[in-house]
């Protein structure tokens, strides 16, 4: 007779099972903090090897404070940072704004736009694909703009657009108990509909935005106010036609920016990134924000209205 195989005990797969996980768990850690040991590393060498004289400054996507679930964002506080780094090195000649962006939040814009005039180095904005609403307030503070004869530019204006679900929690029997210490606390929530007298408030606050608006792009362009408050309608502008209306100055993108400035300035430019470099923890959370992005998209956390240039 053959002889049989002895059969393993329950106890015997079950520690195997727990050998296998832990072999698992031990190569996972290693790798982890080999790639972040590697990250860690790349950006250190990617600080020490930075030689040009433009800063080239990337203000892609959502130009917010801090991080936004879903969302790519351009960190005002980050590019501000950076805009005084490229001010403060004299191997720095110019600051390019390498723009791609359907604007922001107006305290984030307001901060980038003013360090840009602050600056005292030749600033340039090359808007790619967009570089609209709170992207062009911030291209405006800039010595001279490009953009691609197709770029979106424009969009003068300030939305604060809402959902409300009154009437929704109303067909369910749900009822909006209302309990607030001070008048309009409540003011903007979507579980109820906005009274006259609340959106009379609201807009007031984007009429005067608007006028802020306008008024810093009128500065910025050296145009009549008049005239900007014309094209202030929203609208946007593919970038021949802005360049029609004075919002731009040349059609182009980057390299034919660096000729103007190796022409204006009597150098050769040299292009070098200034950007903030990622840790691996916002890498992993990039590839996150990336696969969810578009099922986020639109979410918020908040229930009043949420003010914007985009």
């Amino acid at each position: 007779m053959p002889k049989q195989e002895p059969k393993k005990s329950k106890l015997t797969t079950v520690s195997e099972l727990f050998i296998l996980f832990g072999n698992i768990l031990k190569f996972t850690v290693i790798a982890f903090f080999t790639l972040f040991i590697l990250s860690a590393l790349g950006s250190a060498l990617g600080e020490g090897l930075k030689q040009g004289n433009v800063a080239v400054i990337p203000i892609k996507g959502l130009i917010a404070n801090g991080d936004i679930a879903f969302q790519s964002v351009a960190d005002a506080d980050d590019i501000v940072d950076l805009i005084e780094e490229a001010q403060e090195s004299a191997d720095i000649k110019a600051i390019l704004l390498d723009i791609d962006s359907p604007g922001g939040t107006p305290v984030a814009t307001d901060q980038i736009a003013h360090a840009v005039k602050k600056a005292n180095k030749t600033t340039i904005a090359v808007i790619g694909e967009a570089g609209a609403s709170g992207a062009y307030w911030i291209a405006s503070a800039a010595d001279k703009i490009y953009a691609n004869r197709m770029s979106i530019t424009g969009s003068i204006g300030v939305q604060a657009s809402r959902l409300e679900f009154g009437g929704l929690l109303a067909d369910y029997n749900v009822t909006y108990r209302r309990l607030v210490a001070g008048k309009y606390k409540d003011i903007g929530t979507n579980l109820r509909e906005m009274t006259r007298e609340e959106q009379d408030i609201y807009q007031k606050v984007l009429d005067d935005l608007h006028t802020e608006f306008i008024s810093a792009v009128a500065e910025n362009r050296g145009l009549d106010a008049a005239h900007v408050r014309n094209l202030s309608t929203g609208l946007v502008f593919l970038g021949s036609e802005a360049k029609k209306l004075g919002l731009v100055d040349e059609l182009g993108g980057k390299d034919e920016a660096l000729d103007y400035l190796s022409e204006m300035l009597n150098i050769t430019a040299e292009p070098v990134s200034y950007e903030k470099p990622k840790t691996f923890f916002e890498e992993l959370a990039g590839v996150t924000s990336n696969a969810f992005y578009n099922m986020g998209r639109g979410m918020t956390a908040q229930n009043a209205p949420v003010v914007s240039f985009t």
